[in-house]
């Protein structure tokens, strides 16, 4: 890589903090009541660049455990393509009802929901959880991200992001894996990758779960509410090298390659969205760079950015909107 490039990417970055408050004094206003604790947060922007499996670029402190948001939706995607690679989930297309007992599916409505529509946020599933309804209506559950009421579609007939869906699909895999996912998470995917043992992935303060006679909290697919995973910059990058190299680390196969594959291909409804994965299929999400690029996004913002054909992982906290003017800087310094 060209030295002096990459060093002015970089120098471009730390210029691009976010301007997200350190004492999170926005969350109640933007996301609404909360329903888990928030971690300290460090004020700083901070990111990671790996090349050729190398850290090329380091900035800030990359050791600081951190909020996500949204970046958690990816991981549990993870632990979706595991029940599925453990045939706890015999296919990604069945009806989540017909595994999971618990009255989240007994509707006629969301008795037809799949595990891929969940997955791909095309699920329209209806109800309340934890707290929350699927419909988003109220600033005092939903702050400034509150919506007007809508008509329903049947499910897999339209895409919505909705983190009381996403939590749903959390839930019915605590159904399916019948221990905490946090233990999921750790065993199956991050010690594996040698992550360390600083993360945390934390759940719900008003709920808890029976799992085989006890009590498990039940964990979200982001911090909209709070919680959520709660991760290093460094930790982060290992997971994005993992699925820069299909599943695989070192001798292991630690996802199977076709879920990768399968997570990171576009679906019908939205072409630059997989499963609970960004992609790039359009050049919407990451303008000027590969099409084949994918990642993982949060608010504040923070993302991990993975391309397979510059062999790049890029991780980046707390930057200041989008973030393609870095990546694009970076992948110019790359020599040809």
């Amino acid at each position: 890589m060209e030295d002096a490039a990459l060093q002015s990417a970089v120098e471009y970055a730390m210029s691009h903090a976010s301007t997200w408050p350190v004492d999170f004094s926005n969350q109640l206003r933007v996301f609404g009541r909360q329903l888990a604790p928030m971690p300290e947060r460090h004020g700083d922007t901070n990111g990671i660049v790996i090349h050729n499996g190398y850290i090329v670029a380091e900035f800030g402190d990359t050791s600081h455990v951190d909020v996500t948001y949204s970046v958690a939706k990816s991981y549990v995607a993870s632990l979706l393509g595991l029940a599925l690679d453990r045939s706890l989930i015999p296919n990604i297309g069945d009806p989540v009802g017909k595994l999971v007992k618990d009255g989240g599916y007994d509707s006629p409505h969301n008795a037809k929901i799949t595990w891929e529509q969940h997955a791909r946020q095309t699920s329209e599933w209806e109800g309340m959880l934890f707290g929350k309804s699927d419909t988003f209506i109220g600033a005092e559950e939903f702050g400034t991200q509150a919506r007007p009421a809508r008509q329903r579609f049947d499910p897999g007939m339209y895409f919505d992001y909705n983190d009381v869906r996403i939590n749903r699909l959390a839930l019915s895999l605590l159904r399916m894996w019948k221990k905490p996912l946090p233990e999921v998470l750790k065993s199956e995917i991050m010690d594996p990758i040698g992550a360390s043992t600083t993360w945390r992935y934390v759940g719900y303060d008003n709920v808890d779960v029976d799992i085989g006679g006890k009590k498990v909290k039940p964990v979200s697919g982001g911090s909209r509410w709070g919680g959520g995973i709660w991760m290093s910059t460094r930790d982060h990058a290992r997971y994005g090298y993992l699925m820069l190299r299909r599943g695989r680390w070192n001798d292991r196969q630690v996802l199977s390659e076709s879920w990768v594959k399968q997570a990171t291909t576009r679906g019908p409804l939205f072409a630059d969205y997989g499963y609970l994965w960004w992609l790039n299929t359009d050049g919407m999400t990451w303008p000027g760079l590969p099409s084949t690029s994918f990642g993982a996004q949060g608010a504040g913002n923070n993302t991990i950015w993975i391309d397979p054909e510059h062999d790049l992982v890029i991780v980046w906290r707390w930057h200041d909107g989008n973030p393609s003017e870095f990546f694009k800087r970076v992948v110019a310094s790359i020599h040809r």
